[in-house]
């Protein structure tokens, strides 16, 4: 495995904590072996003192007990790790890169900026480093962000095909990598009593968030030309909404899974500009300590209009989701650190209980939580004990790490071993990131036409007033994010 990037933060929080797992779970080859690529002032063993203290760090804070670093396993991964120090448009490096991977399988991960993908592949190309045999593969790993908008996605994407083959090329997108995300098709598709209720019939709305209470932190100049919508919807939102509403695939094979999440998305009925809410975070408080707002962040304009919160309004126009609306959250400063994709069930007739002290019925909401602890909760109504007929809201609650012994993870090594033995079903393939694109960019081009308004919203709430009446005006509410 070849890293651009080698000397980054990517490298050090993520990549090698998840190698290092699945070192632990013997899913590596004797052979394998990293080749960490960077301009940085490293050396083979100044980067594994780095990464080994890094590594220290993961596991210490990870582990729910105070077990240490296996130093076994670690030994035998960061033996494996060189240092190769280069720029990545200079054909030297990539001279000496092909003299260093011979004529064996190489992964060539672009943990870099995004202005580096193409030139990177390009490089590669050159050097003879991208071709394929029948007893070797060559395969490229893309970090997000895939574009900026749809246009750039397109030319990006065209890049890319110039060299390689669309089987070479991994999307990444961590999000992917966790567990309840994987488990959003287990549990439709292998439960009996999910499946048939799953559609328009049964089903009256669907919320998805992925809250954060962090701020921009260090990456103030990357976020002003980012913003909440192009950082998170186009890729880690469209993905968890393709897989609640994509049709059952014909196989678990990478390109029938692919298909059908592309024909969910191309399926996204255009945005209309009042389905769109844009905020960003002002001074407020979370947990008690004071927090800053967005324009006092480092490297922010003092009159920024870049959005920290976005929540829309989805349909989906076809047989099964006519009619049910995907609301869909995201900000930064929140109330709590949650991500997760409710399924909103249409209630029950309330005649059986017209002579009963019922009030109303308890809404029947199944719920996929993903982030920060992964599970799934079922809500619904029973009768609370005693000689009347009262009914009483009652929670089921699954949680991952009640039932499966887990241990520290980054949600990156299914995805990074995916890539290895050539798995590509958790990547995007280029159809899948045009159409996440194609979603957004009605929102994207009326911002750019000024035709938008940015809410404040506190740090610490729950987002701007205007994301609670995108709800209310269909006589729906959010669920609440400390609930």
């Amino acid at each position: 495995m070849v890293i651009f990037g080698g000397g980054g933060d990517l490298t050090r929080r993520l990549l090698v904590p998840a190698i290092y797992n699945l070192v632990g779970a013997g899913l590596l080859d004797e052979g394998f072996s990293i080749i960490a690529v960077d301009w940085s002032d490293l050396d083979d063993e100044r980067l594994r003192e780095q990464l080994t203290q890094t590594m220290r760090e993961f596991v210490a804070k990870r582990r729910a007990s105070a077990a240490a670093l296996n130093e076994e396993n670690w030994d035998w991964l960061s033996q494996r790790i060189s240092f190769l120090r280069g720029a990545f448009d200079d054909a030297k490096t990539y001279q000496t890169l092909s003299s260093l991977c011979g004529v064996g399988n190489c992964v060539f991960y672009l943990a870099v900026a995004a202005r580096f993908f193409a030139p990177i592949v390009a490089q590669l190309e050159a050097a003879g480093l991208t071709r394929e045999t029948e007893s070797r593969f060559r395969r490229v790993v893309v970090e997000k962000p895939f574009g900026s908008d749809l246009a750039s996605a397109k030319a990006l994407n065209a890049q890319l095909l110039n060299v390689l083959d669309e089987s070479q090329i991994y999307r990444i997108d961590h999000y992917l990598g966790k567990e309840t995300v994987q488990n959003i098709l287990a549990l439709r598709f292998s439960n009996g009593f999910f499946e048939p209720l799953w559609n328009r019939q049964n089903i009256d709305h669907v919320q998805i968030t992925a809250a954060e209470t962090v701020g921009v932190e260090k990456r103030g100049r990357f976020y002003e030309t980012t913003g909440a919508l192009r950082d998170m919807v186009p890729n880690h939102i469209m993905q968890l909404l393709a897989m609640v509403a994509m049709e059952a695939p014909i196989s678990f094979d990478a390109d029938a899974v692919r298909d059908e999440k592309s024909k969910v998305l191309a399926a996204v009925h255009e945005l209309a500009p009042g389905d769109v809410v844009r905020g960003q975070y002002t001074e407020g408080s979370i947990a008690g300590r004071p927090m800053p707002g967005y324009r006092g962040e480092p490297d922010v304009s003092p009159d920024s209009e870049t959005e920290t919160f976005v929540a829309m309004k989805l349909t989906i126009d076809n047989w099964r989701w006519a009619g049910v609306p995907f609301y869909v959250r995201t900000g930064k400063r929140l109330t709590t650190r949650k991500t997760e994709i409710a399924i909103h069930f249409k209630s029950a007739p309330y005649a059986l209980f017209r002579d009963t002290p019922v009030e109303q019925l308890t809404p029947n909401i199944m719920v996929m939580q993903i982030q920060p602890s992964e599970g799934v909760t079922m809500q619904f109504s029973a009768k609370v004990p005693g000689p009347t007929v009262k009914l009483g809201g009652v929670r089921m609650k699954f949680d991952y790490a009640d039932w499966f012994q887990e241990g520290p993870s980054t949600g990156y090594e299914t995805l990074i071993y995916d890539c290895l033995i050539g798995d590509a079903t958790l990547f995007q393939r280029a159809d899948n990131v045009e159409a996440g694109w194609a979603v957004v960019q009605p929102a994207l081009d009326a911002w750019s036409d000024g035709h938008s308004t940015l809410h404040p919203y506190a740090a610490g709430k729950a987002g701007p007033d205007a994301a609670d009446a995108l709800l209310a005006r269909d006589g729906r509410h959010w669920l609440r994010l400390n609930g």
